[in-house]
């Protein structure tokens, strides 16, 4: 975890969330109890901001600082609005290209994924607000710079952002290995939003019901999957394969 990217002590977080600073957790001293961190906690609940009760020993391990029971863990980039995106890119594309990462944790996977998705000209990225890799030093130095590229949203729950995409016009299409159709089967050369799930357990069975299309990779080999980076890459460019 970048030192760069924190800010410790009660104080200096609540005037940091109240200038409007993109903050992606906050971890509290679990037990701890005074005026400060009551209104730091009112702050965060307002906000909506991720948060993590944890034992002291854990905020000595993130800084020799004195931290007052509370760091908080700075956005490396700012957020777009969800919805103002998706009607920006509608407006300003015939072919509007997006993914949404329904609980995706491994900030490395995340990295890669943002970086194929800058190469390959997809128009934004959707994120959970919580449960979900954050955009830290560790997913930005693996994306090579991409994150800065690419505009990035956070939603409240992916089900809610998949509806208004459908309601926007756009496909939805969630990579996953419970299905007979392959990637290879479907159209992408219209309006389309790609769903990649969980490393461990793909995505979730409620998206699944909701989505428009649902599609696999062949696979020939004896191991049952892909990681989850390198099967977004292998969607992402069939989609640039049918519309060169």
């Amino acid at each position: 975890m970048q030192k760069d990217l924190q800010i410790f002590g009660t104080r200096a977080i609540i005037e940091a969330i109240e200038a409007g600073k993109e903050i992606d957790k906050v971890f509290l001293q679990k037990g701890l109890h005074n005026s400060l961190l009551s209104e730091l906690n009112t702050l965060i609940k307002k906000n909506g901001v991720q948060t993590s009760y944890v034992p002291v020993e854990k905020l000595n391990k993130l800084t020799q600082q004195n931290h007052q029971g509370a760091i908080a863990i700075v956005s490396a980039i700012k957020y777009h609005e969800f919805e103002t995106l998706v009607n920006t890119v509608i407006e300003t594309h015939k072919k509007p290209l997006f993914i949404l990462l329904d609980g995706l944790s491994d900030v490395r996977n995340f990295g890669a994924i943002i970086r194929t998705a800058e190469c390959t000209g997809v128009h934004g990225i959707i994120i959970p607000k919580k449960g979900g890799a954050p955009v830290n030093g560790v997913a930005i130095k693996t994306s090579a710079g991409a994150a800065f590229n690419i505009p990035i949203a956070k939603v409240d729950h992916i089900k809610d952002a998949i509806y208004y995409l459908q309601g926007s016009g756009i496909q939805v299409v969630a990579a996953t290995e419970k299905t007979s159709q392959t990637v290879y089967d479907l159209d992408f050369n219209q309006p389309i939003a790609v769903v990649m799930g969980r490393e461990d357990s793909g995505v979730s069975t409620g998206v699944l019901k909701i989505v428009d299309h649902q599609a696999k990779l062949p696979l020939q080999g004896s191991i049952a999957s892909l990681n989850v980076s390198v099967a977004c890459g292998a969607f992402l460019y069939e989609v640039v394969r049918q519309r060169l």
